[in-house]
Formats: C-alpha cells, sequence, structure tokens
C-alpha cells in the first residue's frame, strides 16, 4: 500500500505492450500486417487458436473483457460482412454456435454479448479484418474495479483458458489446435 494516497495497486505489466502499440512479448512495434492474417497462418498468438475450421477459425481475445472471451474470424483477409461468401458466412454462423456451447460447457456464464464491430468508428481496433466476438458474461462482471478503477481483473491465464474451451469444444479434432 502506498501510504502518500492510501490506495492498492493492481499491477497488470502484460498490458503495457498494448498500450505502446508493440507486438505483445516482442518488445517490438508492430508492423502493418494484420495480427488475425498471422494468426490464420500460424504465426504470433496462434497458439490461442481454440478450433480451426475449413476457411474460419477461433481465437481467444488477447486483451479479453471476461474469461473466455474469443472471436470468430475467416482466415481470408475482408473487412465487411457483406463481402463474406456464403460457405464463410455459413461457418461463421456455426462456429459462434459451437463457441457458445463450448463456453457454457466450460465455465457456466450467465449470458453473452455476441457482435461484429464493423469499422473503427463502430469500436472496431481491428477493422480491417472481420472478426465476430463472443464474450461470456457473469451476473455483476462489471464490478466497482471496471466502472471505477477502469481495470478488469482476469481469474486465469490466456493459455488455460484455451485448453478449456478446447477440451470443452463439440468438435473433437479441436484438440489439434493450433
Amino acid at each position: 500500500m502506498n501510504s502518500e494516497d492510501h490506495l492498492q495497486r493492481l499491477w497488470a505489466p502484460y498490458r503495457m505492450s498494448y498500450v505502446r502499440g508493440e507486438e505483445p512479448n516482442s518488445g517490438l512495434k508492430s508492423d502493418d500486417s494484420c495480427p488475425f492474417c498471422r494468426i490464420a497462418g500460424g504465426g504470433a498468438q496462434s497458439e490461442l487458436v481454440v478450433h480451426r475450421g475449413a476457411t474460419c477459425f477461433v481465437v481467444l481475445n488477447l486483451y479479453p473483457y471476461n474469461p473466455g472471451h474469443l472471436m470468430v474470424v475467416p482466415q481470408r483477409h475482408v473487412a465487411d460482412y457483406t463481402d463474406l461468401d456464403d460457405v464463410e458466412t455459413a461457418e461463421v454462423a456455426t462456429l459462434t454456435q459451437e463457441a457458445l456451447r463450448a463456453i457454457r460447457t466450460a465455465s457456466q456464464p450467465h449470458g453473452f454479448n455476441v457482435g461484429l464491430n464493423l469499422g473503427g468508428v463502430a469500436g472496431g481496433s481491428l477493422s480491417q479484418h472481420l472478426h465476430q466476438h463472443v464474450v461470456p458474461r457473469w451476473s455483476g462482471d462489471a464490478n466497482f474495479m471496471t466502472v471505477l478503477g477502469r481495470t478488469k481483473t482476469l481469474p486465469q491465464l490466456l493459455e488455460d483458458t484455451r485448453d478449456l474451451l478446447a477440451d470443452a469444444w463439440p468438435d473433437a479434432t479441436s484438440k489439434d489446435a493450433p
């Protein structure tokens, strides 16, 4: 405890790479390449892939709002929902349903936020590559820490969350991911 302001500190140094715009764990500035395309190709953060489908994949959000926050992402680099072909559109829907089932099996949330942010003004920080968020929610998950402290506490490492969701995934082939 700091005796001058009587506040306790919750340290989250892993977030500094995000604040600086660096690649996580690299110390290097991010280039202009798309992180989702790198993940699709087996590059950085591909260890967070929960499931790979024929045209899309499911990956944990590197900066989650809640434990289990994941994204359904087409492998092809497209920005808008209307740019998806029929096969990709169907697989985004199917993988979203499977993600809901897997999260329910693994952690019994009380509800979900599911959606797309199309364009930067809609909240899409990576709007150049379409991705659908699936965020599990629990009663009281937006407590004083989030509202007043602008800090989110997460009780589980991303790698552990990934393993739980992969084990709960409806399709047994997900065990082979990443």
